[in-house]
Order: C-alpha cells, then sequence, then structure tokens
C-alpha cells in the first residue's frame, strides 16, 4: 500500500475516533451539568476530572510493557468497550432514578484506568498507520478535531441535554461508540512491529516503566521534551484548567462573556489544527515548538491577566490557543522519528506518566493559590499588591488575574530555557 493509501485509510480512523470523542466529551460535559444540579458545588465537578486524571498516570507506570505485547487494536477496542460498558451502567442508574455522584466518580476511575492504555495505543497506531511525511499533518488534524470538539460540545450537549436530558447523550454516546469500534474492527488494520528488544525474562508490574526509563536516560533529547512539557502542562493547569472560568465570571459578571472566550480558545486551537495541516513546517523542530510555547504562555496569559473585557480576553484566548497545535506536532515528528515502533508503548506509557502527572497537581494547586494565597494578597494593602492592582484593575477576580501574569512570565522564561537545550537539539532535525 504505497504512503497516499495509508494515509486515506487513517483520516477515515480519524474521523469516526473523532465522532466517538465527541459523543464521551458530550457524556463529560452532560455529567458535570448534572453533578453541579444535584452538589451546587464546584469541588465536586472539579473531583471529576481529578478522578479520571489520578488512576491515568498511576496506571501508566506499568502499562507500557503490557502495550508493546498486545495487540493494539485489541487494546483500543477493548479500552472503548469498557468505557461503554461504564456509559451503559450511568445510563441504566440514571433510567432508575438511583444515579448518584459517587457512581460518576467510580466510572471516571475505571474509565481514567482504561485510557491509560488507550491514550498510547492511539498515540502507537498513529506511528504505525502514517507515514513519516505526514506525521505533522495528521498532528494538526488531531488538534483540529479536539479543539473542534471543545467548541461544538457545549452548545451541542446543552441542547441535547434540555431536549433529551442526560439518558438522551448517553444514548448518543454510545451510538458514536458503535460507528467508531465498528470501522475499528471491519476495517482498520493495524501492523504489528516485531518486538526486537527484550525488556527481560522477570516480568514485574513496573519493569515496562523502568526499561522505558532507562531508555529514556540514554536519550536525553526525548527525555528532556518530556520534562518540558511536565513542567510546561503544569503552569498551564495552574491556571487555564481552574482559574480561568473563575476569574472571567468574577471580573465580567457575565457567563456569556465566559462563553464567548472559551469557545474562541477551542476556535483558536481549530485555525492552529488547519495552519499545521496545510503548512509545511520548518525543519528546525526544537525552535518550532519552544518558540510556539513561549508566544503562547506571553501574549496568552499576559493578555488574559491584564484583560478587563470580552475584547481583550477574546484576543488572549486566540494567542494562547493558535500556538499549541504547532507545539503537539513539532514534538510529535521528533518522537516519532526516534522512537522504535517495537518500542513505543513502552516509551509513550511513561511519556504520559511524566508529561500528564503534573496536571493533577497544578489542577489542584492553582484552586489552592487562588482562594488562600492571590486573591487575599491582592485584597491586603501593601504596596506590592497596590501596584498589581494599579495594572489588572480593582475588581473581584483580580488575585487569579495576577496568577496569570505569574504563569505567563513562568512559561515563557521556560520555553526558552528549553529552546537552548543541546541534547534536543542534537534529535530537532529529522531530514
Amino acid at each position: 500500500m504505497n504512503d497516499r493509501r495509508k494515509f486515506n485509510k487513517y483520516i477515515v480512523f480519524w474521523l469516526t475516533q473523532s465522532l466517538s470523542e465527541l459523543g464521551s466529551s458530550m457524556t463529560s460535559f452532560a455529567l458535570v451539568i448534572w453533578a453541579y444540579g444535584q452538589t451546587c458545588s464546584a469541588l465536586s465537578v472539579s473531583l471529576m476530572t481529578f478522578c479520571s486524571y489520578v488512576p491515568f498516570v498511576i496506571v501508566s507506570l506499568f502499562a507500557g510493557s503490557f502495550l508493546d505485547s498486545h495487540k493494539k487494536k485489541s487494546v483500543l477496542l477493548l479500552s472503548d468497550t469498557f468505557a461503554a460498558v461504564c456509559t451503559i451502567a450511568v445510563c441504566l442508574l440514571a433510567l432508575w432514578g438511583k444515579l448518584e455522584i459517587w457512581h460518576i466518580y467510580l466510572a471516571n476511575i475505571l474509565i481514567g484506568f482504561m485510557n491509560a492504555f488507550q491514550s498510547p495505543a492511539l498515540s502507537v497506531s498513529l506511528g504505525i498507520l502514517v507515514p513519516e511525511e505526514y506525521r505533522s499533518r495528521a498532528s494538526g488534524m488531531s488538534s483540529f478535531s479536539s479543539n473542534l470538539i471543545t467548541v461544538v460540545t457545549p452548545m451541542l450537549a446543552a441542547a441535547l441535554f434540555s431536549f433529551g436530558g442526560l439518558k438522551g447523550i448517553l444514548f448518543i454516546d454510545l451510538l458514536t461508540f458503535l460507528l467508531g469500534a465498528g470501522i475499528l474492527f471491519f476495517f482498520i488494520s493495524i501492523p504489528e512491529a516485531s518486538l526486537k528488544e527484550q525488556i527481560g525474562e522477570k516480568q514485574g508490574p513496573f519493569t515496562g516503566f523502568l526499561w522505558g526509563w532507562r531508555f529514556l536516560k540514554a536519550h536525553k533529547g526525548i527525555l528532556y521534551i518530556i520534562l518540558s512539557m511536565s513542567m510546561l502542562n503544569f503552569f498551564s493547569r495552574l491556571t487555564y484548567e481552574n482559574i480561568l472560568s473563575p476569574m472571567i465570571l468574577a471580573r465580567s459578571q457575565s457567563s456569556s462573556v465566559l462563553g464567548i472566550v472559551t469557545g474562541i480558545l477551542g476556535a483558536g486551537g481549530i485555525l492552529g489544527g488547519i495552519l499545521v495541516s496545510l503548512l509545511k513546517l520548518p525543519k528546525d523542530n526544537q525552535k518550532v515548538m519552544y518558540l510556539s510555547a513561549a508566544l503562547s504562555f506571553l501574549f496568552g496569559d499576559i493578555t488574559m491577566g491584564l484583560g478587563q473585557n470580552v475584547y481583550i480576553w477574546s484576543l488572549g484566548a486566540l494567542f494562547a490557543s493558535v500556538p499549541i497545535p504547532f507545539i503537539l506536532a513539532a514534538q510529535n515528528v521528533m518522537i516519532y522519528h526516534w522512537i522504535p515502533a517495537e518500542i513505543q508503548g513502552r516509551i509513550f506509557a511513561v511519556r504520559n506518566a511524566l508529561q500528564f502527572g503534573t496536571i493533577p497537581v497544578g489542577i489542584l494547586l492553582g484552586g489552592f493559590l487562588a482562594d488562600y494565597v492571590f486573591e487575599p494578597f491582592m485584597e491586603s494593602h501593601v504596596p506590592l499588591a497596590l501596584f498589581l492592582t494599579g495594572i489588572t484593575g480593582d475588581t473581584p477576580g483580580k488575585g487569579m488575574a495576577v496568577m496569570f501574569l505569574c504563569t505567563g512570565i513562568l512559561g515563557f522564561s521556560s520555553s526558552i530555557f528549553w529552546m537552548r537545550n543541546r541534547h534536543i537539539r542534537e534529535i530537532s532535525r529529522t531530514d
């Protein structure tokens, strides 16, 4: 099969998996609406995200060797089916009128567990199905679909929720699962690379992780890419995951303003994904990756912090989101080029544990810093607080605005630091 035909086959796989992801995303959004209506607690909603991330990170410690020794297609089908079973269980509980918040926490824990296998399986499958010359385009397509889902989900889920309730959305989720799983089962073939490298005779639960860690220590360029993304994920989650919504609501007193800014964040990601898919990226992947990250933090976060109306926040949303697909594309090009296909499962599992392990920490720490450090500090009358108030404006939420200024500076500085890393520079060019 020539490269173009292989890529066309991947497009079918990408489209159906994106529809399945849309169904899952609408379910998550509907469960947030339901949970908040039941508890009127923002913490209960945050815990839903937390329950998904923690098992994902923990299980990633030992998922790699399992993935490399099993068929990726089977792993994807089983993980999708398991998530569908959880959705069916929630749907039945809702039909019987017995659904409680702890049921959703448990379902999210189980789905997070399976995602630890599904996520690296999808990453490895992309490397197998997509010829090298099309990988940056495939990464742009993934960014496009994920951001389009971000934009479409709130509007579509809210409309369907008002019409068919939680049960209607769960039913649609199951239909999209059947479509994605059916196409994968009957029409998509994922060739398996032979396992050339042996982990060792003794197989423990963390053998694959330790093997992957030793590989990364011997290939410092890849290790530093993962560590740098872990740091940048932490800074971004300090603000965007928890702080953006309450900051805009506090400063604008308008949920419609929040909807506009959130929609533009997604639209910026769509625009960036289209640009990555259409443009030929420069050969220096290190500069593309870290310069894009630096611009996102510098102009996105700082504009968010300085903004006091929907126009400035919307501009900040574009500055923050358009560069993201360029970061992901450059990262993928380097990683897929330098990691052999037969060991990618182990390496991607280690990557997930390291790169995404800082996300739940950032989510919890961001909320704590906002409520107990920055907001109280900005209400004090110390000279620094008064000076910052003159910059951000004297409105509720100004402490959270200062947090955006801090992450903008820290994220920009970190990106410039990693752009000069010599180990990453050695693997930057893949031609």
